[in-house]
């Protein structure tokens, strides 16, 4: 029997591992197995590895080998800046983030808030956007950190980090940014940037899932989060993931030099797909802005129905696509996003992430304008009365969300 072909409209959850990427760690499998901490050449040619790998991570942002610090995931990443920023100035017991921020920040920061810390958890508009008035407000004399996303993981939508950076530094407040969107689809320059912390995630640049990194500003007071041995110069106990380590470093000399692809065949894709929704299914809208955002993702609301049977009978003819942050997955709740920028629960749910990449192509998208019409029309015509009817009042697309 044939197996039926999958079409990935989900590269903001995970990306599938480059193949250069993937020849890259076989050999620290197999043959270079040493670790990297050992006293002997065998270890140290590892190492050397370790090294080259850190150069080109950092290249791919524009940093310093040294300001790099490999993890495990974004996750700890977010976690690790925001745990530091507080440990080593023990006077301050605020932060600021906002609240579309990722679950990995947002319930570190709810946890905080249990060990007595304060935390103010900005407001965006309706399109997403912050108010930077608000921000510069928010910052106190006892602020230790202002954590704030680069790229919204669900909408797509940017925040003007260059600016926040900036207020932080006049206010004399550190300055972390989550990064793990935005690594590989838009420059990154974190001497431009002005950010004393920044995070990021291989598996979102064709790298395994596993590793990660956190960008520390040279000068930059640091507390480690894993402590055990000396490793990472002392700033993150645990024997190195040599492959993963090396995979992360090939992923990112591969995102640079395909930087200028994403943002013109990948949106280009992006585009095409998102128009024909909108052309196609009527009651279809944006929930996002044009711009500012990413070149590869597209939110969409489909009044009447659930994301929950699109993306069911999506699955059953092999497209990949999702409501939301993977991390969320299995919740009853509505996005968090999405209810942030305003948004009634039922359009929440009614809503569909696509999100791109290098691998995809226009067949593929043909594919899914010629599927997801149908999808919708029968959702809609077995919806209960009040849904049905509201999806017939619903008639005009393409515009952003009330």
């Amino acid at each position: 029997m044939t197996e039926q072909p999958v079409y990935y409209f989900d590269n903001n959850a995970t990306t599938r591992i480059a193949s250069p990427v993937f020849e890259a760690m076989l050999p620290f499998l197999k043959e270079q197995w040493g670790n990297p901490s050992s006293a002997y050449s065998f270890g140290h040619d590892v190492g050397r590895h370790v090294d080259h790998a850190r150069t080109k991570v950092a290249e791919l942002i524009r940093a310093e080998p040294r300001e790099i610090i490999f993890t495990s995931c974004g996750t700890e990443s977010n976690n690790s800046a925001i745990h530091s920023a507080l440990l080593t100035q023990p006077e301050r017991r605020h932060i600021v983030t906002t609240t579309v921020e990722h679950s990995a920040t947002l319930k570190f920061c709810a946890f905080l808030q249990k060990q007595g810390y304060e935390v103010t958890f900005l407001p965006v508009t309706a399109d997403g956007a912050l108010d930077l008035a608000q921000l510069k407000r928010s910052i106190r004399s006892d602020t230790a950190l202002v954590s704030v996303m680069w790229a919204n993981n669900e909408t797509g939508v940017l925040f003007p980090i260059q600016e926040v950076a900036a207020i932080c530094r006049s206010k004399g407040v550190l300055c972390h940014t989550d990064a793990v969107q935005a690594a590989g689809k838009i420059n990154i320059d974190v001497k431009e940037l002005g950010v004393d912390l920044l995070s990021l995630s291989g598996h979102k640049l064709y790298a395994p899932k596993g590793i990660g990194l956190l960008y520390v500003k040279r000068h930059t007071k640091y507390h480690p989060y894993i402590i055990g041995g000396g490793q990472e110069r002392g700033r993150r106990g645990g024997t190195e993931n040599v492959p993963y380590i090396v995979a992360f470093g090939k992923a990112a000399e591969l995102a640079l030099a395909n930087l200028a692809k994403e943002n013109t065949r990948v949106r280009a894709l992006r585009d095409k797909l998102e128009t024909g929704i909108l052309e196609r299914i009527p009651g279809a809208s944006r929930n996002s802005p044009v711009e500012p955002r990413l070149p590869n993702t597209s939110n969409l609301a489909f009044c009447g129905v659930e994301a929950e049977g699109i993306l069911m009978l999506l699955d059953q003819a092999g497209i990949c696509a999702s409501s939301g942050s993977a991390c969320t997955t299995g919740s009853l709740d509505p996005s968090h996003v999405l209810t942030a920028m305003g948004c009634s629960a039922s359009r929440a749910r009614a809503s569909v992430r696509f999100s791109l990449g290098i691998d995809n192509t226009a067949a593929e998208v043909d594919c899914l304008l010629e599927r997801l019409p149908v999808i919708i029309e029968k959702l809609r015509a077995n919806a209960p009365v009040d849904e049905a009817a509201e999806s017939s009042i619903a008639v005009s697309s393409g515009s952003e969300v009330p």
